[in-house]
Formats: structure tokens, C-alpha cells, sequence
């Protein structure tokens, strides 16, 4: 990285995350906006091309962020980002890596940055022209995590003009095969969840069973949510299904579906790709005179905590989170979400809460009160209309579900909706308050956007 930069330390991330409630409306209120947007094509697994590598495509993502929002890079002096870029492809240990992607590339290090993951120096190297630089953070896991670090530290005055970034890398190979999963004893603290050797969508696919008896409801009622999902992201030139596979998914086809963890099913579950995909943060002011229309934030917050530099999900009883737990968690990040940005639930025209697993976005929605439903009334609302051009859009994103495993569809998505450049999915009705985030609830970071600083 740049001489001048600055990184701030892993220890004190966690102070740019509100998780609490009682903390009132969010001090920057209105004061740091998106402008660019930035992605890179999608591909379902690397070809083992260096220009396709997940390092070639966030620098292409990031550069793509800067032009649409008509900034130079020399203007830039912030970058923020997740190293990691899986959450189940790995590099085979055993398996060289290709000489072709290490001379296309400055190297640092670590022979796997830009291949199966993302280090800033890395970026830097490879990004000559960013040579303003100052602040540098490494934010946790998840573009909402990454997204929402790069905004609070605008507002706190950490960096002016920001580029956030996210990748995803996907190996040829089953995805969760690898890694630690493929060792035959767990250490560390994932012997308390990951021993249980079930598929990663286990956990909310029992919160979801005890759902469906609770209330009284049916698998099958979640068929027009993901077959609304999936017609969403058709309409998302930049996502996996648009640019490969173009298919319609019908209620048939959903409730045919093999299960992966009974009640979720295939469909529950987002498909693995390759892709990267990035931001430009800045102060309201600066924004003014940038290409495109600024999105403003009123708040932001979420679930979890961080523990020796480390973010860890909010608490719960046993090994994994029960359904209760799961909503008192959504809830709260409702509270917390309407308190920073001082509005009511019913101030939010849509909604691009995550699904990574389609389940559990049902414990999202019901955690704000979307369209003033209630715990256990979520898949009522999804037999009605839901689609883009409805009194309450569903997800108008697609999702995960809808484009393919990124957690960043759904932020894209809501700028663009407020900056009236969504395309195919833009809504009929005028949207001034969309609300983006991810990822389960007992960890997650939501922002709330507005078309007006107000």
C-alpha cells in the first residue's frame, strides 16, 4: 500500500458498527451518500485465467465504481474491503498456483492473495494509480459489514472519497468440501457448530420447521417469494442467472426441488459464483458534484459484537440460534435501524433485506415490520403481490436468490432504485426509503438510503 496509508487496526473496527439500542439517531444523519457503482462480469466458477481472477475482477469492479461516479482516482483516499472471498471453495493445498496469474500480477506475501482472497496491500500494488490513499480498513466477511464500516468512517471523517470493495472467488470442486471441512477432527470455536456436519443452511432450516408449526404454515408457501426472486434477477443484467442462465423458476419447479436440509430445499439455498463488486462512498457535499445523483444514508446498524478484534454473532443459548432467538435478533435490528435513522417502518417504500438462504429472509422482514406485517405473517404477505410493481416490493433486488451468491445485489439495487437508474426492475411507484443489508440475524449490518439528505 501506499506509504501514507493508514490501516486501521483490527481491535478497533468494531467502533464503526452500532449494535445497540438506545444509541439514538445516527450522528451523520444524511451526511455520506453512495454515488458509484461497480461490477465485475459473473462467472460460476475461475477458468484458471489470470484476467478472470477474482483480484482482475475487483480491480476492474473498482475502477468501474470510480468512472461511474466520475471520480479520478488521485481523488480518492480510502479503501475498505473483506479479505475474505469464500465461504467454501478453497485452494487445494496440494495444487501449484498457476504461474501465469503470479507474473500477471505484483505479488505481495501471500501467494493466494488475488486468487483466493483480497489483502489491501494487494489492491494496491495492482492499483498504481490510487496513490492518495490514506485510511485503509479490513472489515469482516460481508459487503453490509464492509459497506457499512466505509460509511460510518466517512461520517467520522476518516476518509472523504471511498471505494469499498467485496469479491468472490469459486474453485472447480464441491463447495464446502474443502478447507477445515475436509480435515477429520474440528478445532477452534466451529467444533461447537460445524461438528454437526450438516449443510451450511441446516441451522435456519430448523429455525424455519419450528416456523412453519408454530404459525401453522407451509413449505410451499414460500414458492412466490423465490419465484419472485428469480424473475427479479433476470431483470439484473450484472447477476449469474441473466448472464448464463436465463430460466424462469415456477412454483413447479420450487416445490419439486430436492431437499438440502429438509424444509429448505435447493431453491432455499443461493448458488456459488465468482465475482466482485464495489462502491464509492463520499460526504454529501463532495457528492453534489459527482456523475450520479447522490443516495443518502440515514442510519445504519445490526446484530453481533466484537470480541478481541474479532466480530462474533449476538449470543444465544446453545449451538445454534432457536427461531425465538432468531427473531428477537431481527427485531431488534429493526429498533435499532428506525432509531439511527429517526423514521417508522412505515417510512420504507422497499425492501433488499438478504437472503442468502430465502428462509430466513422471512425473519428479516418481520423483524422491521415490512407492510406492517407481524411475526408469523410473512409468508401471508407472499401470496399477494410482491413484485416490483406492487404497493410493497419483495426483494425487488432478486437477491442472492435472484443473481447468485454475492450479499451485494440487494445494496446495488437500492441505490440504483433511488437514483432512478434500476433499469427493468425500477419501480412504478416513487421510492424516497429502501433498506439494504445482511447477513442472518444474529449477525448482520443494515443501511437505510434516502433519495433526500432529509
Amino acid at each position: 500500500m501506499t506509504t501514507e496509508a493508514t490501516e486501521v487496526p483490527a481491535g478497533d473496527v468494531g467502533s464503526l458498527y452500532r449494535t445497540k439500542e438506545g444509541l439514538g439517531v445516527w450522528k451523520h444523519r444524511g451526511k455520506v451518500a453512495a454515488v458509484g457503482i461497480g461490477h465485475s462480469p459473473t462467472m460460476r466458477r475461475w477458468d484458471e485465467r489470470p484476467e478472470t481472477s477474482v483480484g482482475a475482477w475487483a480491480i476492474l469492479a473498482l475502477r468501474k465504481a470510480m468512472e461511474d461516479a466520475g471520480v479520478t482516482p488521485d481523488q480518492v483516499d480510502g479503501l475498505v474491503l473483506g479479505e475474505e472471498t469464500t465461504t467454501g471453495s478453497f485452494w487445494p493445498a496440494e495444487k501449484p498456483i498457476p504461474e501465469d496469474f503470479l507474473n500477471a500480477f505484483q505479488q505481495t506475501d501471500n501467494p493466494l492473495d488475488g486468487l483466493a482472497k483480497l489483502s489491501a496491500a494487494w489492491i494496491l500494488k495492482n492499483m498504481p494509480e490510487l496513490t492518495n490513499v490514506k485510511t485503509v480498513i479490513t472489515a469482516p466477511v460481508c459487503m453490509s459489514m464492509v459497506l457499512t464500516a466505509a460509511i460510518q468512517a466517512v461520517g467520522d471523517g476518516r476518509t472523504h472519497t471511498c471505494l469499498v470493495l467485496k469479491g468472490w472467488h469459486n474453485f472447480s470442486g464441491r463447495y464446502y468440501q474443502g478447507g477445515a471441512n475436509a480435515q477429520d477432527t474440528v478445532a477452534g470455536p466451529g467444533k461447537f457448530g460445524q461438528a454437526l456436519a450438516g449443510p451450511a443452511s441446516y441451522g435456519t432450516a430448523m429455525q424455519f420447521q419450528r416456523y412453519l408449526h408454530k404459525y401453522g404454515k407451509t413449505h410451499e408457501m414460500m414458492a412466490p417469494f423465490v419465484v419472485n426472486s428469480r424473475r427479479n434477477g433476470l431483470l439484473f443484467p450484472e447477476g449469474y442467472w441473466a448472464q448464463h442462465r436465463p430460466e424462469p423458476l415456477t412454483a413447479e419447479d420450487y416445490n419439486n426441488a430436492r431437499w438440502v436440509a429438509k424444509p429448505a430445499n435447493l431453491f432455499d439455498n443461493d448458488i456459488p459464483i465468482q465475482a466482485a463488486g464495489a462502491y464509492l462512498i463520499t460526504t454529501a457535499e463532495r457528492a453534489k458534484d459527482m456523475r450520479q445523483k447522490p443516495v443518502y444514508v440515514l442510519g445504519h446498524a445490526g446484530a453481533g459484537r466484537f470480541e478481541n478484534g474479532l466480530y462474533l454473532g449476538a449470543k444465544s443459548r446453545g449451538v445454534i440460534e432457536t427461531l425465538e432467538e432468531a427473531q428477537g435478533n431481527a427485531a431488534s435490528t429493526g429498533r435499532k435501524l428506525f432509531e439511527a435513522a429517526g423514521i417508522q417502518s412505515t417510512d420504507i417504500d422497499f425492501e433488499n433485506m438478504y437472503d442468502g438462504f430465502g428462509l430466513f429472509h422471512v425473519f428479516h422482514i418481520e423483524g422491521i415490520r415490512y407492510a406492517g406485517i407481524k411475526e408469523g405473517e410473512a409468508l401471508d404477505l407472499f401470496q399477494d403481490d410482491i413484485s416490483i410493481d406492487s404497493a410493497f416490493p419483495v426483494s425487488p433486488s432478486g437477491g442472492n436468490i435472484g443473481s447468485g451468491r454475492t450479499r451485494f445485489w440487494n445494496h446495488t439495487d437500492s441505490i440504483q432504485q433511488l437514483q432512478g437508474r434500476a433499469g427493468a426492475r425500477q419501480m412504478k411507484k416513487q421510492v424516497e426509503v429502501g433498506l439494504s443489508g445482511g447477513f442472518m440475524p444474529f449477525w448482520s449490518n443494515f443501511v437505510v438510503w434516502s433519495s433526500s439528505p432529509d
